[in-house]
């Protein structure tokens, strides 16, 4: 039995410059942290044929099946035909469900890439595990999208992500643990109930990537502000709050499916609150509001806020791992 544990992600900074289709003229970069909320796939070999089915697959729902073919979970079949795999107990299970925004399908897909080689006996590290969810993802399963969840998940921890036509790097982001811990205090996450698939949002915005050119520019050097803003010891966190707002009024302003009434609706009540700024965290349309609180008006944005489901969370630095190889 393996078991891979993969942590979510939520990004700050620089969302839509990780399209290939824009960093590869452009380039793209992005500030994301992961968070102490995980994805667990726990898989195995169902050794002798004595079920009526060869594979045996439990997410949000049952598949029994005596084929790779006949598999309906696209990364899932796709994964079993690229490493040639056969005979496959697999069980996924996660601390938030899907579609919130958070990277969940890419922290599966890197999450299960890592428990399948596993099972193989080959050691990959996580930068292949990151480049293997990405061709899973974007040529095997050919879903619209960008390229930062899958690195953000296989690598894990606070960090920069730049892209550019020859690849992209992590560069960790190096600032102080008290400013880190004060700018978690001042985070607050919460889930709007309303729940999509990304790719089908993503891909209403590649269409908006060359009109929407100027945002995207704006978007990205935001970036290297946002930075400044963590690693300078005379730069307020607040800053980084008031950065926020200005990134989310340009993300949303690529597609008008990114935003719905209610979430700019609930978006206004926090920053009425006092909230410095926020975001919507994913590609759209629903998923996770994140908001920059300070500590003196969080109860008040928790009031403002009440219909929604706060979600309490804390960084994390370990990326995707193995917790068991028996």
């Amino acid at each position: 039995m393996i078991i891979s544990r993969t942590p979510m992600r939520m990004s700050f900074f620089g969302g839509g410059t990780d399209f290939p289709e824009f960093f590869r003229e452009h380039t793209g970069a992005v500030i994301s942290t992961t968070f102490d909320k995980y994805c667990h796939v726990n898989v195995r070999e169902i050794p002798i044929n004595l079920f009526e089915y060869k594979t045996y697959l439990s997410y949000a729902k049952i598949e029994k099946v005596n084929s790779t073919d006949e598999i309906q979970h696209p990364a899932i079949r796709n994964a079993m035909k690229w490493l040639d795999l056969e005979n496959v107990c697999l069980n996924y299970d996660a601390d938030l469900p899907a579609k919130t925004g958070l990277g969940t399908s890419s922290a599966f897909s890197v999450g299960m890439l890592n428990a399948f080689y596993q099972m193989k006996g080959i050691e990959k590290n996580k930068r292949e595990l990151a480049d293997g969810a990405i061709h899973l993802e974007r040529t095997l399963c050919r879903e619209d999208g960008g390229l930062q969840d899958q690195i953000a998940c296989a690598f894990g921890g606070f960090n920069r992500i730049d892209f550019s036509s020859d690849g992209y790097t992590v560069t960790p982001i190096a600032f102080s643990d008290g400013k880190k811990q004060q700018l978690n205090d001042n985070l607050m996450l919460f889930f709007t109930g309303l729940s999509r698939f990304s790719f089908q949002i993503q891909k209403t915005t590649k269409q908006m990537l060359k009109p929407k050119e100027k945002n995207l520019l704006k978007i990205l050097s935001m970036v290297d502000e946002a930075e400044k803003i963590l690693t300078k010891p005379d730069r307020s966190l607040s800053d980084f709050g008031l950065l926020l707002n200005e990134t989310w009024q340009q993300k949303r302003n690529i597609s008008a499916e990114i935003s719905t009434d209610y979430i700019n609706s609930s978006y206004q009540k926090a920053i009425d609150a006092g909230a410095l700024g926020g975001k919507l965290l994913g590609a759209g349309g629903g998923g996770c509001l994140l908001f920059y609180v300070e500590k003196d008006k969080q109860e008040d944005v928790r009031k403002a806020l009440s219909d929604m489901h706060e979600i309490k969370f804390r960084f994390e630095n370990e990326g995707t791992k193995i917790i068991c190889n028996d």
